[in-house]
């Protein structure tokens, strides 16, 4: 008898501080991940959803992890990586982050206006350093231009099983739009144009062609 499909998936912006009031980010608003947690317990699958800062509820069913920062991701995502069998990365995660965060709100007058920053950890590669045999995994690429070839070369460095590539810059299709156009991208090398909808109908359409590259090896303990 073979278990439910462990899934963990990550969504939502992260925010990286100057300080306790201010923060850089991005405007993600969390829908696509958490269209995509629906369409997985629809499916009977067992969430994992580590969601960032968001205005949606999540869905009912879904053990919701609730993080803020990129360092918070990381820990969050090595620590339930290792049981899961599929890791869908849909979160946008701000790769860059302030070299120094300030304990206290910086006044006007000594804000300093040439602020150096440090990247932040590749989360999807360090965890395909780890990734044991069977595990699948999946990343997002939201471009706004050249959008095959980033979505190619990120599914190449980052060691992904698939990438799913959509144009952020359109307004029926990018941050706070209720529908999304997406291109999926395999390791395989075969390329799906999925079909314009809701970002459920679009979810729904995503596990179904990851189905199949689950591992087969799963059985209940």
């Amino acid at each position: 008898m073979t278990r439910p499909i462990r899934c963990l998936i990550t969504a939502g912006p992260t925010r990286e501080y100057f300080d306790p009031v201010r923060f850089m980010s991005n405007p993600s608003t969390g829908k696509m991940g958490y269209a995509l947690a629906q369409a997985a317990i629809d499916a009977a699958w067992t969430v994992d959803l580590i969601s960032g800062p968001v205005s949606i509820p999540p869905p009912q069913g879904a053990n919701l992890y609730s993080i803020t920062t990129g360092a918070e991701l990381q820990q969050t995502c090595h620590e339930l990586f290792p049981t899961c069998d599929i890791l869908i990365m849909c979160a946008a995660v701000c790769d860059m982050r302030p070299a120094q965060t300030h304990p206290h709100k910086i006044k006007k007058e000594s804000f300093e206006w040439n602020i150096r920053f440090e990247p932040v950890p590749d989360i999807l590669k360090g965890l395909s350093a780890v990734r044991k045999p069977g595990q699948v995994m999946v990343g997002f690429a939201a471009e706004t231009w050249d959008i095959a070839e980033y979505a190619r070369r990120k599914l190449k460095e980052k060691n992904l099983d698939w990438i799913v590539a959509n144009d952020v810059s359109r307004t029926d299709a990018g941050f706070g739009a209720d529908t999304n156009t997406v291109t999926l991208y395999a390791r395989t090398g075969e390329t799906y144009a999925l079909q314009p909808g809701t970002k459920l109908e679009v979810a729904s359409s995503l596990l179904a062609l990851f189905a199949p590259s689950l591992c087969q090896s799963r059985t209940s303990s």
